[in-house]
């Protein structure tokens, strides 16, 4: 995924968050392809155009949150795939890590608005459905790490 690549993709939904996240994504996606140094993806993305309108804070809490625990994030994700994680595509992963993050870390972001938002990124920069593949297994997580949350919405 290159940078006019994202640019191009992502017209919708472009707040300051969202933006982190589109960003957060290329990183995530430069590391699972290429297994680079998280500062220097950082270092990388923070000149791309329009990093100066994304939540900078957000970006560095998701890129280097989510790499950082990779490996709780993928137990977590694990069970609730259908096949190997190094099977998915490197877009559903990132996003996937992602989500997973924002879930466990981020706790002041309601459930159904980490979903929605990886959904969106999934349509954006993913295969056809994975989008639906995505949102499946954040619903399955969202469940399973923030159950009080989920069930209380359920109620409504």
């Amino acid at each position: 995924m290159t940078q006019k690549e994202l640019h191009a993709n992502s017209n919708k939904n472009r707040t300051p968050r969202h933006r982190a996240r589109e960003f957060a994504l290329q990183g995530l996606y430069q590391w699972l392809l290429n297994n680079e140094d998280a500062g220097a993806i950082d270092a990388h993305i923070r000149e791309a155009h329009g990093f100066d309108k994304a939540d900078a804070g957000h970006f560095d809490a998701l890129l280097h949150g989510a790499i950082r625990d990779a490996g709780v994030l993928r137990e977590g994700i694990s069970p609730l795939i259908d096949r190997p994680i190094g099977e998915l595509s490197p877009i559903e992963h990132a996003v996937l890590l992602i989500g997973a993050y924002e879930l466990k870390h981020h706790l002041e972001i309601p459930y159904k608005v980490v979903i929605n938002e990886a959904v969106e990124l999934a349509k954006s920069f993913g295969g056809i459905d994975g989008h639906k593949y995505v949102n499946g297994v954040l619903d399955k997580l969202a469940g399973k790490m923030r159950g009080t949350e989920v069930q209380s919405a359920r109620k409504e």
